[in-house]
């Protein structure tokens, strides 16, 4: 008896080669936005090539960072809006590569689904060229894997990497941050990407459905803030001793990080201008101060340390650079801690 049943394919396995290779096409456009005069190979290939401009530099040094968006990919798929967390995958990845001081170079991504829908895909990597755009890094690369049974069809994952460059005498440590240097809290534009399975859990106590699209939604979707341009601009004019990206543990956990262990920053919370959203996070959760401030960076996203004299420069350029930021402590004697007031 002949066999009549038609052979399988990938295609019957969940996997379409040939929706990759329409993603490809149709995201050229928005990479084609970030290259970089470094950049020497089109989207394709199997990797990335970045002629390395070293002859700048007396003593270049690369900073690599990856990151990721957490539960936060989850509101957005609900609601449907895939077009700003790109720009939250490249912020939490550039983000973290300046407070060292370094240029972002350039990014890649990796995107895993379910089953790639092309209109999807594009708007989410649209976003993520949008947050290379504004940042100055180039998409050089990056890899989408159709996994049918790892993940549900309309479901996806990202994860980002980036590559930045400092000479070495600019690489900043908080080595040298002393007693009596002021902290500059640079605005945060919500929550980032940083205690969504919290959030998610206060808007299940609360009854609210994430599809509606409400204001308290919306806030929640708005994207992590790429502080790049107006850092880099600062660090022109103001010697800056430590940054600190205010990401999981909130400032509790991240200012300590760039601290000396016989040092404390102390930080008064009534300087600044708190995002109302996490007012509402914290009364609808029931959410301690405490809590709150190991969790969110409750309308800090960033924070600098500079010496006492340069403070009013400093606020002046940030804000020149569309910054709204605040003088909110200095630096005492102490355990590498923070002491509120």
């Amino acid at each position: 008896m002949k066999k009549t049943n038609k052979g399988l394919t990938y295609k019957d396995a969940g996997v379409d080669i040939d929706a990759g290779n329409l993603l490809i096409e149709k995201i050229k456009p928005y990479i084609k936005k970030t290259k970089r005069p470094e950049v020497i190979a089109d989207l394709g290939g199997f990797g990335g090539l970045f002629a390395l401009q070293s002859e700048k530099y007396k003593k270049p040094i690369l900073v690599s960072g990856t990151d990721g968006v957490g539960t936060k990919l989850m509101l957005a798929q609900n609601l449907k809006i895939h077009g700003t967390i790109g720009i939250d995958l490249v912020a939490m990845c550039v983000n973290d590569v300046l407070v060292q001081g370094a240029e972002p170079l350039f990014f890649l991504d990796y995107f895993a689904c379910g089953k790639l829908d092309i209109s999807i895909a594009s708007n989410v990597i649209e976003g993520i060229a949008k947050g290379c755009e504004i940042s100055g890094a180039a998409l050089i690369g990056g890899e989408t894997a159709e996994m049918p049974d790892m993940y549900k069809n309309d479901d996806y994952d990202l994860a980002g990497f980036c590559v930045g460059i400092v000479d070495q005498e600019n690489v900043i440590t908080g080595e040298d941050i002393q007693i009596g240097d002021t902290l500059i809290g640079i605005a945060s534009s919500g929550p980032h990407s940083n205690g969504y399975s919290l959030i998610r859990k206060v808007l299940e106590i609360q009854n609210i459905d994430d599809k509606k699209n409400s204001s308290v939604i919306r806030d929640l979707l708005a994207p992590t803030k790429i502080y790049v341009k107006s850092v880099s601009e600062l660090m022109k004019k103001i010697k800056i001793k430590g940054m600190a990206h205010i990401t999981g543990g909130g400032i509790t956990e991240n200012i300590p990080r760039i601290l000396n262990p016989n040092l404390m920053a102390n930080i008064n919370t009534n300087t600044w201008e708190m995002n109302p959203i996490f007012e509402w996070i914290a009364t609808h959760g029931n959410i301690s101060e405490e809590e709150m401030r190991k969790t969110f960076n409750c309308g800090i996203g960033m924070v600098l340390v500079i010496e006492s004299k340069d403070t009013k420069e400093t606020l002046e350029i940030l804000s020149a650079n569309g910054e709204k930021a605040w003088e909110i402590g200095s630096i005492i004697e102490g355990s590498g801690g923070v002491n509120y007031v």
